[in-house]
């Protein structure tokens, strides 16, 4: 496929870029050749397209130099409180630039006799002094600019975590309180009394102590790996009690990675997520896995077996982890999806980052 110019135009020069030079050229062209040339630029048909040919080429050159030059200012000193220092660089580079450019426009003009223009000194300085003052008005303009887009990122972005963390937070409390488990965990307990007592007792335990774990969630950032693995076989062992062999949840054996932390409740997330997303049945059981690897991860894998009614491909819940993850600073999680398995993997801390301490 042909690319065309514009949209190679377009990916170096933002369109307000592309646009600004656009219609800055049949300003800047007519005035700069008359300053060289003078009056026979508009007279003689010869020198206005020779004129306009020099200037075209000299004005992107200029143009591309000055656009790399304070790109490579501005990525040196992104910060936005370090606005006054970026802009006395930018102007310093910027102004060396210009010499640099001035000299080699008359230099380039003085080439074609048909222009007639002396390569002296007189005939630079006056370019020269434009330049500058052109700089100076350029680098202030693109430092404003620049600020500005920053800051605006800057709200989003912070807009974007506080939803993210809002939106956590509810799912935590419909976590806590989430009646349809309750209901269905009684409605099991019900039938357990008649049937087992001491498996009755067992569960009721059980639900104690996964409530227990819910309502103590969210008074810390990150929970060690055993807590939370501990927490998942109760709360396993009550679905395993309601689904019964349409549902197998293995667990890691090793305890190579207990103490390492994850954000709380990460694993009862993916496990109820595993469930929405799919059916079980006795001949066709749900197993969902969780088992730690070498490079200090953990991955939690799921058959697929996606319900046949059109379920939210985007699935809110894992969206919200992982805006949780970036929230706290942690490095992102990996989804992989095949034919036959859903896999998240979710990394392991060693220890608590600082900004998470508190």
């Amino acid at each position: 496929m042909i690319q065309r110019p514009h949209r190679r135009l377009t990916s170096f020069f933002s369109n307000w870029e592309l646009w600004y030079h656009i219609l800055m050229m049949p300003v800047l062209f007519p005035v700069g050749n008359y300053y060289f040339v003078g009056s026979r630029y508009f007279s003689d048909a010869r020198v206005f397209l020779l004129g306009t040919a020099v200037v075209f080429g000299l004005y992107w050159l200029s143009v591309i130099t000055l656009t790399l030059a304070v790109r490579g200012v501005i990525r040196h000193y992104p910060d936005v409180l370090r606005a006054t220092l970026r802009t006395l660089v930018m102007l310093a580079v910027v102004g060396l630039i210009t010499i640099g450019l001035a000299v080699l426009d008359v230099f380039i003009y003085s080439l074609f006799p048909l222009l007639n223009v002396p390569f002296t000194w007189d005939a630079i300085r006056p370019i020269l002094i434009l330049g500058l003052i052109f700089d100076l008005c350029f680098c202030v303009a693109l430092n404003v600019f620049y600020t500005y887009n920053q800051w605006h990122r800057d709200q989003t972005e912070n807009e974007l975590l506080r939803q993210a963390t809002l939106q956590h937070q509810l799912d935590s409390l419909k976590m806590k309180i989430n009646p349809h488990f309750l209901f269905n965990s009684l409605t099991s307990l019900s039938s357990l009394i008649g049937e087992d007592q001491k498996q009755a007792e067992q569960f009721v335990d059980q639900l104690a102590k996964v409530y227990r774990y819910l309502l103590q969630a969210n008074t810390q950032a990150l929970v060690s790996l055993q807590t939370e693995l501990e927490f998942v076989a109760n709360y396993s062992a009550l679905l395993q009690t309601r689904y019964g062999p349409a549902l197998r949840v293995d667990l890691p054996a090793d305890s190579a990675f207990s103490d390492t932390l994850l954000p709380p409740l990460t694993l009862q997330l993916l496990i109820d997520n595993a469930i929405k997303h799919n059916v079980m049945s006795t001949g066709k059981p749900l197993s969902i896995s969780l088992q730690t690897t070498p490079d200090g991860r953990l991955a939690v894998r799921n058959t697929l077996q996606r319900k046949s009614v059109k379920m939210d491909l985007s699935q809110a819940r894992l969206a919200t982890l992982m805006a949780k993850y970036r929230q706290l600073g942690l490095e992102e999680i990996r989804v992989e999806e095949t034919g036959t398995h859903f896999e998240v993997w979710l990394p392991l801390l060693r220890s608590i980052p600082p900004h998470t301490a508190s």
